[in-house]
């Protein structure tokens, strides 16, 4: 019996739907409970997915629908959140509802101090009601939101209530009762003594840890420091990837027994006692966060591969993809965040004035590196969260010179334009990248800062790593590309912010502009006249709030999958259509492909569409020289979609495919080659032989993606027209660009699973 006469009768209501008000709701699923849950979260991206999930039955964004005919209310909000939900409780429910020795309505939490959620009771209802029984699950996993809920989270874990002398023992019943169908021991506790034990027990631990890893991160040794950890420093460090929202809410609301079982850590946490004792919310979440993604960080750092790479190649191993023959292309799907928008989120974010919300922000590995840079180098990060990052600013002149090196990870275009910024800067600084990155030349941005008067060091061949020396006076300069680059515009603007002066660069052909549009969105002007653009130094940047559209590279490889298979009709939603970055769009349309975009409109400065593509037999086109920037990044998948057509599709101009992640133009012809597609490469483009109307374009086999996420993703496109499975080697980097790739590949009807295979030393 959980709340109601009978379990069918119960009524569950969840305030809070993450993942331990989803986990709740899964464990008791699992546990057979049949009465009703519901669901109260200011997201309702999270109540779809509660419901999409089979965890609750309904749900809404406002408590007082809900309310009405609960039995049990479970509060699963942050406990700085709880004043306001109790208070909302409090005009919801009558008196007589939650008192008595049966209480009509129990109320429960899940907040780990409870001295802070008791006073805010006592503030909503001005007494303890009887039925309220104040609890606390010791449980909990370095994931959150709905999705991530585990119905096996609280098995074997501690559940703590702590009710006081007004609470009816009924009510302490039906709660022992909720925890013990999630598989949980149930124990009871003093709140005093509660937030005391677990001020020690499991708040200083956490603050340990965050302390720790950053404070090693800060040290020029720590490449030493964490070759030699042992097991028992990564096994304690684990806990420092908790979620550092929740626990600086932890600390701010049990701030003195915190403090207590701080006096015998006092050598080495001084920063950290004096924030949490300020209540300093901004200096604990600069720490947590970098402490957050350290943990993963240090990882990469020293095996030099990408942050998720790490999260999947467990015991050193490597990331396969198998890709079945055939399938089918059908649906609507909303594909990851633009990976250039989001780069360029933060960094505009981390220089402004203000705090920067952004939505839709990619999650995946070049991302994260930047994410990592900017909090190594002083910038409060919150999140990311299911696509949400809050960014608080410290100006033009307020970053701090990191302790060490900065990775970036794969992160081509994160080099790029951290050069520009950081040439600014009053402090030295270096960036180093992975062994992929570190092939990649970097003269082509240290050039042109050298004639603005930087002073860069960069490795033979004008190769990273990049030493950049700061206090440098930068001058404004014009600069002609000797090829379209955006990445090389971009880091120009960047330093030309610091400049005196204007700076101005000419493009020899229209490169992406998203860096243009989005100082323009933070309030900093910049101008344009025919291929050239400029900007004024010395100018300063106002917060802006920004919506990530989808990336238009990441919609590419599902634009190809249903322009080349039979019986395809798949929308994809929310893409941007910036006209700089359409080319692989004015593409697949010269080739044939039922292609047309609707509900257009504009979100914060960048043009946006949703995009319905069927089949339509293609035919090979000579690709426009001037298409070619447009979609740099998209040929490894209209490679294959030249495969599929009939005739010959001819690339020129391509040259730059040459120094991306791989050789693109080389490794996509050696896999075209594994599967029988017949081509010519040149030195800058290819020439492909496509199969036409053919059923089975071409065969199967094992493709070496050289650790380029667009050739493996592109490969796995590959097998729709297949006449044999195709095996792809080395796809642990998809993640930079699009992590849960393989995931929405199946839901749209692709037949690709993953496996590690493991790889000792």
């Amino acid at each position: 019996m959980v709340g109601g006469t009978t379990p069918n009768e119960a009524r569950l209501l969840i305030v809070g739907l993450g993942l331990i008000g989803g986990s709740l709701a899964a464990a008791l699923r699992a546990a057979g409970f049949t009465g009703t849950i519901q669901a109260c979260d200011p997201d309702p991206g999270e109540i779809a997915r509660g419901i999409e999930m089979g965890l609750i039955d309904a749900g809404d964004t406002r408590l007082a629908p809900l309310v009405e005919g609960a039995t049990l209310i479970v509060l699963a909000v942050p406990v700085l959140a709880m004043r306001s939900v109790m208070t909302e409780l409090a005009a919801a429910l009558p008196a007589e509802a939650l008192d008595g020795e049966a209480p009509r309505v129990v109320i429960t939490d899940v907040g780990s101090t409870k001295a802070a959620v008791r006073d805010c009771a006592l503030a909503a209802f001005g007494r303890l009601p009887a039925g309220l029984v104040l609890g606390h699950p010791i449980a909990g996993s370095e994931k959150s939101g709905v999705a991530a809920a585990n119905p096996r989270l609280y098995v074997n874990h501690k559940v703590i209530l702590t009710p006081a002398a007004e609470t009816a023992p009924a009510a302490v019943a039906r709660v022992q009762v909720l925890w013990r169908a999630c598989g949980a021991e149930v124990l009871e506790m003093d709140v005093d003594r509660h937030d005391q034990v677990l001020a020690r027990t499991s708040h200083l631990p956490h603050l340990l840890a965050f302390s720790l890893v950053d404070t090693l991160a800060r040290q020029d040794e720590r490449l030493e420091i964490f070759r030699y950890a042992a097991g028992g420093f990564r096994d304690f460090t684990r806990i420092a990837g908790s979620d550092p929202v929740m626990w600086r809410d932890i600390f701010t609301a049990n701030r003195e027994a915190v403090l207590a079982s701080l006096d015998d850590f006092e050598a080495g946490l001084g920063r950290l006692r004096q924030a949490v004792e300020a209540g300093d919310g901004d200096a604990m979440l600069a720490i947590f966060d970098r402490a957050s993604h350290a943990r993963h960080y240090f990882d990469s750092l020293l095996n030099q591969t990408s942050y998720q790479a790490e999260y999947q190649m467990q015991e050193q191993g490597r990331l396969t993809f198998r890709a079945a023959p055939g399938g089918r292309v059908a649906g609507r799907i909303r594909v990851p965040g633009d990976k250039s928008i989001s780069h360029r989120s933060i960094m505009l974010g981390a220089l402004a004035e203000g705090v920067t919300e952004v939505k839709g922000f990619l999650e995946g590995e070049d991302s994260l590196a930047t994410l990592q840079a900017f909090r190594e180098m002083g910038v409060a990060i919150e999140g990311p969260h299911q696509g949400r990052v809050t960014v608080h600013g410290v100006g033009m002149r307020g970053l701090k010179a990191p302790s060490g090196p900065l990775y970036v990870g794969n992160a081509g275009t994160a080099m790029r334009l951290f050069s520009g910024l950081l040439a600014g800067q009053a402090f030295d600084s270096e960036l180093i990248g992975d062994a992929s990155l570190t092939k990649r030349p970097m003269g082509r941005v240290a050039d042109p800062l050298r004639l603005m008067g930087a002073k860069i060091d960069t490795a033979e061949g004008g190769r990273p790593p990049l030493k950049i020396h700061g206090g440098q006076a930068l001058k404004g300069i014009t600069y002609d590309m000797p090829m379209a680059s955006a990445q090389v515009k971009s880091c120009l603007l960047l330093a030309g912010l610091y400049a005196e002066g204007e700076t101005r660069v000419r493009e020899p052909a229209p490169t992406r502009d998203h860096t243009e549009r989005m100082l323009t969105g933070f309030g900093y002007r910049v101008d344009r006249e025919g291929d050239t653009c400029w900007l004024k130094g010395g100018g300063k940047l106002t917060a802006a709030p920004i919506d990530v559209p989808t990336d238009i590279s990441s919609a590419a490889f599902f634009l190809v999958a249903a322009a080349i298979t039979p019986g395809s009709n798949l929308i994809l939603e929310h893409v941007g259509i910036n006209p700089t970055r359409i080319g692989v769009i004015n593409i697949l349309q010269l080739m044939g492909a039922d292609l047309r975009l609707f509900n257009e409109r504009e979100v914060g400065g960048e043009p946006v569409a949703d995009l319905h593509i069927r089949y339509a037999p293609l035919k090979g086109i000579d690709i426009p020289v001037d298409q070619v920037p447009l979609a740099i990044d998209e040929f490894p998948a209209l490679f294959v979609a030249a495969a599929c057509a009939s005739g010959t599709t001819r690339l020129r101009g391509a040259e730059e495919l040459r120094v991306k992640e791989s050789d693109r133009i080389q490794a996509m012809a050696d896999g075209l080659a594994t599967l029988g597609v017949k081509h010519s490469v040149v030195e800058d483009g290819i020439d492909i032989v496509g199969a036409g109307g053919s059923d089975i374009a071409y065969g199967g086999g094992r493709i070496d993606s050289l650790g380029d996420h667009r050739i493996a993703m592109a490969f796995v496109v590959a097998s729709l027209r297949a006449g044999g499975e195709i095996v792809i080697d080395d796809c642990a980097n998809v993640a930079t660009s699009f992590p849960g790739f393989t995931e929405l590949a199946r839901v749209v009807g692709l037949r690709v699973s993953e496996e590690t295979q493991e790889v000792r030393a």
